[in-house]
């Protein structure tokens, strides 16, 4: 409700922008605004226009920002969950700068999901079971789960019936799969009986993670969130059980932007770092969840 600022928004004169009304109003043969001594204010047909024009204006932004994108090639804007970011992109993100020294990665660590035609988002890595619509959208790794913990542990957990002297690391997060893929479901999996009803609770799964590679105890760890720890040897997974988590990490993008040099690169870039995370499968017996509900 000011001209002037309205003026030095569209860096224009106050002049230039009173006549641009004055013609819209001389157009519309009524008035949209009401002249008071230092301020404006709508009348009814002012503010009947107003937010057709406020939501017309705010989709040829988004237009506008999105056609921008597409010609700068030397930045990708990346959204993913926390815990993915954390664990698996962050410490890879000097490999990726190093092979691609051309492309500046921005990170934004978000569970919500992205809107390609509103947000300022290049490529999202999405886990879930849902459909993603009309993108496009490349599964990444199949997410198993086995027990997880340091060397030093290990040492003193020969077998999975050894598990019920440990302190067993729960994750929360596994509980919004629609399939159950928790410590209950694993036991079942190895054919063993285990109370599981101790031990700490995080609800996230890298915080999980965290406590068990500082060897609190023993965690079903995500391959997908552990395979750096498990690398380095930090963790260590000594039994050929492992369990299917239904949701999947999966890599999209809008249809027809995967060509686009940056984001061809930087997909290529993941799917040749996760060839070390799908190694760590050889030699398991891995089992579908939905295979061992009761």
């Amino acid at each position: 409700m000011s001209f002037q600022k309205a003026a030095h928004e569209l860096n224009v004169s106050p002049a230039a922008l009173s006549y641009q009304i004055k013609s819209l109003e001389a157009d519309l043969g009524i008035p949209l605004f009401r002249r008071l001594n230092r301020a404006v204010e709508l009348t009814e047909a002012g503010r009947a226009l107003a937010p057709g024009t406020r939501d017309a204006f705010a989709t040829l932004s988004a237009a506008w920002r999105n056609a921008r994108r597409i010609t700068d090639t030397a930045v990708l804007n990346v959204t993913a969950g926390p815990a993915f970011t954390s664990k698996w992109l962050a410490p890879r993100l000097y490999a990726f700068a190093l092979a691609h020294p051309e492309i500046e990665l921005r990170f934004h660590a978000s569970l919500r999901l992205a809107d390609f035609d509103r947000d300022e988002v290049d490529v999202a890595i999405r886990f879930g079971t849902g459909d993603d619509g009309a993108v496009y959208a490349r599964p990444l790794i199949q997410e198993w789960m086995t027990p997880m913990m340091t060397p030093e542990l290990a040492r003193d957990i020969k077998t999975p019936a050894d598990l019920a002297r440990a302190t067993l690391v729960h994750d929360l997060s596994t509980d919004l799969f629609k399939v159950p893929s928790d410590w209950a479901t694993w036991c079942r999996a190895a054919q063993i009986e285990l109370d599981v009803s101790h031990g700490p609770q995080f609800s996230q799964a890298d915080h999980a993670l965290d406590a068990a590679t500082e060897g609190a105890g023993v965690v079903l760890g995500r391959v997908s969130l552990a395979s750096r720890a498990l690398e380095a040897g930090r963790l260590v997974a000594p039994f050929d059980v492992g369990i299917i988590a239904e949701p999947q990490f999966r890599f999209v993008c809008p249809e027809g932007h995967e060509a686009r040099p940056n984001i061809a690169a930087f997909e290529a870039w993941i799917l040749e770092e996760l060839k070390p995370t799908e190694r760590l499968s050889e030699g398991r017996t891995l089992i579908p969840s939905r295979d061992l509900v009761v």
